[in-house]
């Protein structure tokens, strides 16, 4: 391994002489990837919370069929017209809501949260540059990750509303909705997937060429090299999903048939269309990305975990280079498991038990990694404060997540279990209190530095309790109505597929009250969850301008990070930065502290 990479002359915020940039170029069009970092941040915690409404009308029609959506009911009404007649949520607006949950949550919220904002705020702080290596492309990145945004969020108010198709999109469903919705989907995912592939090849080069000298390929933090692997899943797989969302455009609007079979039947009619093209095409290129990207969801949360974990257990985190060794694996196994999503499709015995074998090998470096935060807590004198609570949540909720993931990797479980709640279940606990809880604990670790204030831990301890009892209460039931059987895309929560009679034996098949019942605890805990929000919302606005203020260190963390004045200045250091020793130096024999930051000299 290389030990010094650092080639290029390494210049420091003291020796820049800039010009006044004027508010606009300093906080709206500007290139400083702090900035481009924040306004990645708030944009993706916006459409986080807008997604999350989004789910919450939906449990109300789920739990509550045809009853008017309480509070927002006559809002939406006047807004969305007949598709929310009488504050009521019709099948059309449930099929909108539903796939742009899905959209938003992923392209719009946790992504660009996770990868892009905690990215571009962090990565060149930790490796010591003082700004990404394409700061004009960063700039860019963001603002067409912002177009998409906008065209996705005004898609809603178009006649007929946004996409209908689910977030997945298949082919011809999402094609031949006589409606525009789809054609915005399909706009703003090239604006989105667009950025995403400017701002990987921006984290490649920037960690590869602008590392501090003496910051070798061991010395960087994990949560650079979850980054790094990230950049590279991104690179590689969005661009199968960006030409096949070309692809559909022009299915949608020029008639081509890309993935348009022949003979298909469209409300009971031969569609006219020219045929011969493959639905299942369309499945194989959305699932190249779509896998891949639930680690590019989960990387980077898993990088701000171990982060917080060595920084409060005050050791070491147990096997750096086993957790690292574990991300490149998973980086390479990521794209060549995608298919496990597709057993329903006829596959055939050879293919699925290739895609069941490389499933289940890619659970094994996920199994280290979280065996090695695991046994980094072992002897640690662990500070509960409120970014580790969030960060020791994940372990467990991450680790159910995994776990409840294997029976959906071999086609047997998967043939019973596919499109069911069990499913929902499963994602979203890694997804929700897996990778949501870890970047709250990011907020809340990183909020010092950016802001020089910390957030209320009285009310950060609320927000995270409540939030953990509420997520478990959501999602636990899920696993036994999805075994009971109950498909995901019910409008009326499975009441129209309860108690059928069997013509043949005269039995009543279908769910069973009671799991029709656990619809009503779910969305009384979905409710929960936003009340505990709040405390969040205000905490994080609130402690902007009343928190308590910190120095320049205020974790006693030894990263670079935290050797730059707070909030960091333009060009991020006011000295040279060396590094002479790894990330997580804490707790050292002899030392004057409990921590030895990476800038100090080793002295013999």
């Amino acid at each position: 391994m290389q030990h010094t990479t650092q080639t290029a002359p390494h210049e420091t915020s003291h020796e820049h002489h800039h010009e006044d940039l004027g508010f606009w170029r300093t906080y709206v069009f500007s290139t400083d990837h702090k900035i481009i970092g924040i306004q990645y941040a708030v944009t993706s915690l916006a459409f986080l919370f807008f997604g999350f409404c989004l789910m919450l009308a939906m449990r109300w029609q789920i739990a509550y069929p045809g009853q008017e959506i309480p509070v927002v009911g006559k809002m939406l009404e006047a807004i969305l017209g007949d598709t929310a007649k009488g504050g009521i949520m019709s099948p059309d607006l449930y099929n909108v809501f539903g796939a742009m949950h899905g959209t938003i949550m992923v392209f719009l919220a946790v992504v660009p949260l996770a990868f892009a904002g905690f990215g571009n705020y962090v990565v060149p702080l930790q490796i010591g540059a003082i700004d990404m290596a394409f700061p004009r492309i960063n700039m860019a990145s963001y603002w067409s990750f912002f177009l998409g945004c906008v065209i996705m969020f005004f898609s809603f108010f178009i006649p007929g509303g946004a996409a209908q198709g689910g977030w997945t999109s298949y082919s011809p469903l999402a094609t031949t909705i006589p409606t525009d919705g789809q054609t915005y989907w399909l706009i703003g995912m090239v604006l989105l997937i667009t950025s995403s592939l400017l701002g990987s090849v921006n984290f490649i080069a920037t960690i590869i060429q602008l590392r501090a000298p003496g910051m070798t390929w061991m010395r960087m933090p994990f949560f650079v090299w979850a980054q790094f692997v990230t950049a590279f899943l991104l690179l590689l797989a969005f661009p199968p999903l960006e030409a096949a969302g070309i692809m559909q455009l022009m299915d949608k609007v020029f008639h081509t048939s890309f993935f348009l079979p022949t003979g298909l039947m469209v409300g009971g009619q031969v569609a006219d269309i020219s045929g011969g093209g493959s639905p299942l095409l369309w499945q194989h290129l959305f699932w190249f990305l779509a896998h891949p990207e639930v680690y590019v969801l989960i990387l980077p949360a898993i990088g701000i975990v171990g982060e917080i974990v060595a920084n409060n257990t005050r050791k070491s985190i147990w096997g750096y280079r086993s957790l690292v060794y574990s991300v490149l694996a998973i980086g390479f196994i990521a794209f060549i498991v995608w298919a496990h999503h597709m057993y329903l499709t006829g596959m055939g015995t050879k293919i699925s038990a290739f895609f069941q074998t490389t499933t289940m090998i890619i659970s094994i470096p996920s199994v280290i990694i979280l065996t090695c935060l695991f046994i980094s807590l072992w002897g640690g004198s662990i500070r509960f404060n409120t970014p580790m609570l969030f960060a020791l949540a994940f372990l467990p909720m991450f680790g159910l997540g995994g776990l409840t993931g294997l029976p959906l990797g071999f086609s047997f479980a998967d043939l019973h279990l596919h499109d069911t709640y069990y499913v929902i279940a499963h994602f979203h606990y890694i997804v929700a209190p897996g990778t949501i809880f870890a970047l709250f604990a990011g907020v809340y670790y990183w909020y010092p530095k950016a802001t020089g204030r910390k957030m209320n831990e009285f009310w950060g301890k609320v927000h995270f309790w409540v939030s953990f009892i509420a997520m478990n209460l959501i999602f636990q039931p899920m696993f036994a109505q999805g075994m009971a059987g109950m498909h995901r895309r019910m409008y009326d929560g499975g009441a129209t597929y309860a108690g059928v009679l069997d013509p043949e034996s005269g039995e009543v098949v279908g769910l069973n009250s009671f799991i029709i019942s656990l619809n009503k605890g779910i969305t009384h805990a979905a409710f929960l969850m936003a009340v505990a929000q709040l405390p969040f919302i205000i905490n994080f606005f609130y402690s902007m301008f009343k928190g308590e203020k910190v120095d320049d260190n205020p974790w006693k963390a030894t990263t670079l990070e935290w050797q730059t004045p707070t909030p960091p200045p333009h060009g991020n250091f006011t000295k040279e930065i060396v590094v002479y020793r790894g990330p997580y130096d804490y707790s050292l024999p002899g030392a004057k502290d409990d921590y030895t930051p990476q800038t100090e000299p080793n002295h013999k």
